[in-house]
């Protein structure tokens, strides 16, 4: 059953889009992406996805649902908002908006286990997908190159905890400063109260 929250795939290649082949394999190259590939290294990986086209608003995937297949996209044109939820909040948190050069789904595409976020279309995206089974396919074809891109992929995902980890505890700095002014603020308006209850008392006192 086709999942309703894919992409739509055009079904020429990569590589029958010369002019999106060849911007995918420069983007895919930015520091924003795999920057530790070579030109042809890039290239050859292009060559297995295909061009995926967006409708804004479009749910590319779903935080918690099952990735199926799976798919890596790199991002050519428009943006996608990428979604997660956090504890005690009935909202989801926007973690990133990805613009050309960035890539989402890459948890997916290794292990094709739950989609960790969900990412929305924001605009009319175009992007160059990488599914599973184009991975496994190039595994058997050209080991070197799928060998790059999954270090590449694992030394993002490494680097994505780690801003990760530092980001929450900027969060925690904050929510921390914010609670202190909170009790002091609570301690000021208490003194205020205190005083004010006394001064009525003492006035009340006067007057007898």
């Amino acid at each position: 059953m086709t999942d309703p929250a894919a992409p739509t795939l055009i079904s020429r290649s990569m590589s029958d889009e010369p002019v999106w082949a060849q911007l995918a394999a420069d983007l895919l190259r930015s520091a924003d992406a795999l920057a530790g590939l070579s030109a042809l290294d890039a290239q050859c990986i292009v060559s297995y996805a295909r061009l995926l086209r967006c409708g804004e608003g479009q749910v590319l995937t779903r935080e918690g649902e099952a990735a199926g297949e799976g798919f890596m996209m790199l991002v050519l044109d428009g943006e996608v908002t990428v979604e997660t939820m956090v504890a005690r909040r009935e909202q989801p948190v926007v973690v990133s908006v990805a613009g050309p050069g960035h890539l989402i789904g890459e948890t997916a595409l290794l292990d094709g286990g739950p989609r960790t976020a969900t990412c929305t279309a924001t605009t009319s995206v175009i992007g160059a997908g990488l599914s599973r089974n184009a991975l496994q396919r190039m595994m058997r074809a050209e080991p070197e190159v799928a060998a790059k891109l999954l270090a590449g992929v694992g030394q993002r995902m490494a680097q994505r905890l780690r801003d990760l980890t530092r980001q929450q505890r900027v969060y925690h700095q904050l929510l921390g400063a914010m609670q202190a002014e909170l009790e002091q603020s609570q301690r000021q308006l208490q003194q205020v109260m205190d005083g004010a209850a006394r001064r009525t008392a003492q006035r009340g006192a006067d007057a007898s």
